[in-house]
């Protein structure tokens, strides 16, 4: 005898709560981590967790096939199952949650093109985290005029750790000065109280206190990040600006370590903080992925049909050789399909593609990689298309791209947040911003590369600005890991023949690089190169390129903090 339908709908419940739960027991793990500074650990963490998703559905499929028997794909039995399923979800914080782990299973068991509506849970006109108004857990301190820091002792007291502060008081105190510093704008006495999350959020070797601090008329977003070093346990830095934080909760970024217990709650106190931050962003940087990417879907058509004149076309920037990429003008994000084939000189393949990009998915993205979402099987009508974009993608990437009737289907792209092309921005602004943005590309580039990432092509197109400035790398067909390329100083030609020479006299492996000829694949303008020269000179010492590789041989990756030096405190 097979399952009940309420049964089939308990399994699945049973399923993501079983997800839910180790989830939540490798989230627990940042904690011991960063007590014990095993840096390490928490990378291997990372990538346990983000491969948790994909499991638990496999092992929960099993389940099902074993529990339904041949009925387990039957349409009239789903249907069913998801009338029984929503009545089980009802009150539920994270029902969202468990509707997207139960839309992945039917998607599997039913090997769905696109979206059904009928057996799905597909909510495309409203926002559900509006619903939400569970108060998250916080702890909540009055500050007194006269003595700011013993509210921040009271703070660091609640928040304690297996390892003791280095100098409890003096972390109190500068926190009191720093935000008495940063807020003196709103009047005299600005702070009166702080709120903080109960859970304390963690990512690479930093833990963070979230909150908010209020003053008579007004609130900012308030996060006290703290660090384990060779000098203990300490206060590092203060943030209270809305762009600082919003950085810091970035798509460039890796996923945090946070033990939430529900996570609905937490996702609209964190709306609360960077109203201008999308739903889909905050869930995906929780460890939330594919709550990420459902909400990401459900915003975009939303807007999509509530646009019904406005054409895709192709995104601003250099054309790739191995990517076509299109977007919708009035929503920041692209689409982003590998061709067919590659122009010369790209000599991989399309499965070598896919692998880079998954590749960046388990890194540590340190601020400078884009997260880039796979989305299948994604669906437009046919009309919505320019006729270029269309002839491109059905001439150019017929792999991934078909008609069925009035619609294109589109068997595999990647989804990011679209930033202004490096190379079109530094033609666009005046020459003081041209030269901070040559400097933070190639702040980018060593960033990456102190975290074990080399991006392979330089130019400028493949990095993107975002509104705060920052550059982004998001190209990644010929990225690598540090470790895995040959670095080489170019050798002195021997005679006038090799030095007049169009080609190379010497012999050159498939991974060797050559850092002192950087200079001429950025593709930066005169004066913004000669920056980048003085002020980043190790970049072209292949010297420096190969001390880091004998430092991650040891296992030593150095520090990249996620805020400016001004956020520190002394």
């Amino acid at each position: 005898m097979t399952a009940s339908v309420e049964a089939i709908a308990r399994l699945i419940r049973d399923g993501f709560e079983d997800y839910h739960a180790r989830f939540a027991t490798v989230s627990r793990r940042a904690r011991q981590r960063f007590e014990q500074r095993d840096w390490p650990g928490a990378r291997q963490d990372a990538v346990e967790r983000i491969g948790l998703y994909d499991r638990c559905i496999a092992e929960t499929v099993d389940t099902l096939r074993r529990a339904a028997g041949e009925r387990v794909g039957a349409r009239a039995l789903w249907l069913q199952v998801r009338t029984a399923y929503a009545a089980l979800l009802a009150g539920l914080i994270d029902a969202e949650l468990y509707k997207t782990f139960y839309n992945t299973l039917a998607r599997r068991l039913f090997a769905t093109r696109g979206v059904d509506g009928a057996i799905e849970f597909m909510a495309m006109d409203v926002e559900p985290s509006d619903a939400i108004t569970h108060p998250v857990a916080r702890h909540s301190y009055t500050l007194s005029p006269t003595r700011p820091a013993d509210a921040f002792m009271r703070v660091l007291g609640d928040y304690r750790f297996d390892v003791p502060y280095a100098h409890q008081l003096r972390c109190a105190a500068a926190i009191a000065v720093r935000l008495q510093d940063d807020l003196a704008h709103w009047g005299d006495d600005p702070v009166r109280s702080i709120e903080l999350l109960d859970t304390v959020f963690y990512r690479e070797r930093r833990a963070y206190l979230v909150g908010r601090v209020f003053g008579e008329h007004r609130f900012s977003p308030c996060v006290v990040a703290l660090v384990h070093d060779e000098r203990g346990l300490r206060v590092d830095a203060v943030l209270t600006r809305r762009r600082d934080v919003a950085h810091l909760f970035g798509v460039s970024r890796s996923y945090f370590q946070a033990d939430l217990a529900t996570v609905g709650d937490a996702v609209v106190f964190l709306r609360s903080l960077l109203p201008g931050k999308p739903v889909d962003e905050i869930y995906t940087v929780l460890g939330r992925a594919k709550q990420g990417k459902t909400e990401r879907y459900r915003t975009f058509f939303r807007h999509f049909h509530e646009q019904p004149g406005e054409q895709l076309v192709h995104a601003d920037g250099t054309p790739g050789m191995v990517m076509a990429v299109f977007t919708l003008p009035s929503y920041p994000l692209v689409f982003k399909l590998i061709r067919d084939r590659f122009a010369w000189p790209k000599t991989m393949t399309r499965h070598q593609v896919e692998e880079k990009y998954a590749l960046v998915f388990n890194l540590d993205r340190v601020g400078r990689l884009l997260d880039a979402q796979p989305y299948r099987h994604l669906r437009f009508p046919r009309a919505r298309f320019s006729s270029a974009l269309r002839e491109e993608l059905l001439t150019q990437c017929a792999s991934s791209v078909r008609e069925d009737g009035d619609e294109l289907v589109i068997a595999l792209c990647y989804v990011q947040r679209r930033f202004r092309p490096l190379n079109l921005y530094l033609r666009e602004q005046t020459a003081e911003a041209r030269r901070v943005a040559a400097l933070d590309y190639a702040q980018a580039i060593t960033d990456m590369a102190r975290n074990n990432i080399f991006p392979g092509d330089m130019l400028p197109k493949n990095f993107g600005v975002s509104r705060h400035g920052r550059a982004v790398f998001y190209d990644y067909d010929e990225l690598c890991l540090v470790t895995e390329c040959t670095f080489r100083a170019w050798p002195a030609p021997r005679n006038e023949e090799e030095a007049l020479a169009d080609e190379p006299w010497f012999q050159i492996g498939p991974r060797d690089v050559f850092p002192e000829r950087f200079w001429m694949f950025m593709g930066l303008p005169a004066p913004e190169l000669a920056a980048v020269r003085e002020h980043f000179a190790p970049l072209f010492d292949p010297v420096w390129w190969q001390r880091l590789q004998v430092g991650f041989a040891a296992g030593e990756y150095p520090d990249t903090p996620p805020y400016s030096a001004s956020n520190r405190l002394a």
